[in-house]
């Protein structure tokens, strides 16, 4: 299975892909987010099943933006040629927050991703209850991450505010 899962993964690749991976818990935001960015609308938006890729580009730069679905044991074979690693947090659902720390921190320290820069998304900052940016950090423990470059923006898939943001410092920090 792994096997099968790596060969189609590179069907979809080149060496010259600049490949953000973009991952979180289930329901957090990550498909609205890639369609908002190339369609300009969160319509019709179902649970990924496996993985979206599109092509977005930004002041002369295409990224190959990788949404993977909740399926986290198929993660792993997403991760060969990442240049950076997008984790999305619903930053409204507190009951979820202990286990997208968690998860987060898992991934980065997986081989593969050791070297990536970490943007973390703090979506749904549309609704009422979400927790800012700054407690985010506080929650997460961000300033503990020394061995990569990271970065938190708060953002809302269905209004789109702080994507752009977050887009301009992935181009920044693309290797």
């Amino acid at each position: 299975m792994g096997q099968l899962t790596s060969k189609v993964s590179s069907l979809f690749t080149s060496n010259n892909e600049n490949r953000v991976l973009m991952l979180g818990l289930d329901g957090a935001g990550k498909t609205a987010i890639l369609y908002k960015l190339k369609f300009g609308n969160t319509d019709n938006i179902i649970p990924t099943i496996g993985f979206n890729m599109e092509k977005i580009t930004i002041d002369k730069t295409t990224l190959s933006l990788w949404d993977i679905g909740g399926q986290k044991h198929l993660w792993k074979f997403y991760y060969p040629t990442t240049k950076i690693l997008i984790y999305v947090v619903d930053s409204s659902n507190e009951e979820r927050l202990q286990d997208a720390r968690e998860e987060l921190f898992g991934l980065l320290e997986e081989p593969e991703l050791v070297k990536c820069p970490l943007l973390v998304v703090a979506n749904k900052q549309d609704l009422p209850n979400a927790l800012s940016s700054e407690e985010l950090t506080e929650k997460f423990h961000l300033e503990s991450i020394r061995n990569r470059k990271w970065h938190i923006c708060g953002t809302s898939a269905q209004t789109g505010d702080g994507l752009n943001d977050g887009l301009k410092w992935v181009k920044e920090h693309i290797k």
